[in-house]
């Protein structure tokens, strides 16, 4: 194999390979020996077939599969002997081959770039932290006595009023063909007057009703309606209210802690101040680690691989697609030049940070353990209730969706890695500060030397 250096631009190299024939010959003769060991042909014993005949009988047909061998071995070699970092597959292009010849091809690739990561000792951060409240905890509470309270019958004769709950018969169909659909009746549903459950207008039509009357409710679907053949069509549920219940007051204390399975309201509390402030945490995690990325950016700049932008741009470009559907023409979406500009940012963004982060990894050894992997196949199984056994399946099968998993992992292991190297400093903020900060910005979205208000509207909901 003979490898020839044809030009050298920025990150970019292209050289010329040639594998003989004789490596080629080898090659075909490997194959064969192993299709040997299991054919069968008549006049010879299984896995005696000489290799001179399975050369003229099947030669050809090994012959792709063959020249792909001898261009990712050769291609191989050409990269390690001269120590390049390749940052995608290389484009090979063949320009000579015939039986018995040379094969010649081209191989172009596109370089890692080498920098110097920044000191990351220096780095200087502050942490916003927030401390859960009283009045937090008790509205929490409130809201859990709120879905675990009882109820009872209304005794004396009267209507209903927005707070109690009917219980229901209904049964809907539409107005414009008079048919029912799926979805449309339920037997003894309850309904809390004024608590949003139902369609705008439903509740509406029953306050001011008695348990025995039957009300035909007139509503309209809302346009946005999650099942389609229903969405902005007007309906009618034929409705009988058969009770009406109102909710008994639910004393908070020792217990209702137990009806929960906890010892007392104390530790109802404690459970309930430590949750909330888990979600103050992870909101904190989310600003620090945005915070050193911004820091890290802003410390580091130097051309990235082309094509290595080029592919974030499009999965960026697919991730805006898919949230802006409604905006499509003819499948496509037609983007202002200045947003493309800014999505073109943001890929750049990424892909830098990217690369620091794996040096960072890299330098230091930052491994991701089987059991940090199993971690988060758990976590993501957990996120399809029902569905456990199929997403672990999936993930088993599926070493390229494995990969995308552990890219995450790696992340975060190597942001905790810096963090504690650099300086954290803790600043108390208000919940509403720290959620407010969340809400307007999202450190993927930001773009380099620019604020939030840059950003372009198809990713601000991202945030």
């Amino acid at each position: 194999m003979q490898a020839k250096e044809l030009k050298r631009e920025d990150l970019n190299i292209q050289y010329e390979v040639t594998v003989s024939a004789i490596d080629i010959d080898r090659h075909v003769d490997d194959r064969l020996k192993e299709v040997g060991k299991t054919m069968k042909m008549a006049g010879f014993r299984p896995g005696k077939v000489p290799l001179d005949i399975l050369k003229k009988r099947y030669g050809k047909a090994v012959m792709g599969e063959v020249l792909e061998m001898a261009v990712n071995e050769a291609s191989a070699k050409v990269i390690q002997d001269n120590n390049l970092r390749p940052a995608l597959q290389p484009k090979i292009e063949v320009k000579e081959f015939d039986d018995g010849k040379d094969l010649v091809y081209t191989m172009a690739i596109e370089l890692l770039p080498d920098f110097k990561v920044m000191d990351l000792k220096s780095v200087k951060i502050e942490k916003p932290v927030a401390k859960v409240e009283k009045k937090t905890i008790d509205e929490a509470l409130e809201r859990i006595a709120k879905s675990n309270r009882e109820t009872e019958p209304v005794t004396e004769d009267r209507a209903s009023k927005k707070g109690d709950i009917l219980v229901i018969d209904f049964h809907g169909r539409t107005a414009k063909d008079n048919k029912p659909h799926p979805g449309m009746h339920a037997h003894d549903s309850q309904l809390e007057l004024g608590s949003g459950q139902f369609i705008p207008g439903f509740e509406d039509q029953l306050t001011g009703k008695k348990v025995g009357d039957k009300v035909e409710v007139k509503v309209t679907f809302p346009e946005a309606y999650h099942a389609a053949e229903l969405a902005g069509q007007d309906a009618i549920f034929d409705t009988e209210v058969k009770a009406i219940l109102q909710a008994k007051a639910t004393e908070i204390n020792d217990d209702f802690a137990k009806k929960l399975g906890l010892d007392n309201e104390q530790a109802l509390r404690d459970i309930i101040e430590k949750q909330i402030q888990s979600e103050y945490d992870g909101l904190s995690r989310q600003k620090v680690k945005r915070a050193l990325l911004d820091t890290l950016d802003d410390a580091h700049d130097f051309d990235i691989p082309a094509g290595m932008k080029d592919l974030e741009y499009q999965n960026i470009l697919m991730q805006v697609k898919m949230e802006r559907q409604s905006e499509l023409v003819d499948g496509e979406l037609k983007l202002s030049s200045e947003e493309e500009e800014e999505l073109h940012a943001i890929a750049e963004r990424r892909v830098r940070l990217g690369l620091v982060l794996s040096e960072v990894g890299r330098a230091n050894n930052v491994q991701i353990t089987d059991q940090e992997m199993q971690r988060a196949v758990i976590n993501e199984a957990q996120r399809y209730p029902g569905q456990e056994a199929q997403v672990f399946e999936y993930y088993r099968k599926n070493r390229q969706a494995l990969e995308a998993l552990r890219a995450p992992v790696f992340e975060d292991k190597v942001v905790d890695f810096i963090l504690e190297l650099a300086s954290v400093t803790d600043k108390t903020v208000s919940v509403e500060d720290l959620s407010r900060e969340e809400e307007e910005e999202s450190y993927l979205e930001k773009k380099k030397g620019k604020k939030a208000d840059a950003k372009p509207k198809a990713e601000k909901k991202k945030a």
